[in-house]
């Protein structure tokens, strides 16, 4: 049971991190999800928004953190 414990612990300060970056991010004006890349489409009745480039952007950045701390665990 503390297993769970610590992983829910874990996983919500991640989540936490995460909300102050993308916080930090409007405040200081870095444009998550008006990238290039980032598709939106209008129509009548409907809006569909894929943000495409803000996903990559995301996926390179928490790699290099990962790979970073890999690199002091060992």
């Amino acid at each position: 049971m503390t297993d769970l414990g610590k992983l829910i612990l874990g996983l919500g300060l991640v989540l936490v991190v995460i909300g102050a970056v993308l916080m930090l991010a409007g405040r200081i004006g870095l444009p998550l999800g008006r990238l290039p890349g980032d598709f939106a489409w209008r129509g009548k009745n409907t809006q569909v928004y894929f943000p495409l480039g803000t996903s990559i952007l995301i996926s390179i950045v928490l790699t290099l953190v990962l790979w970073i701390i890999s690199q002091f665990r060992k």
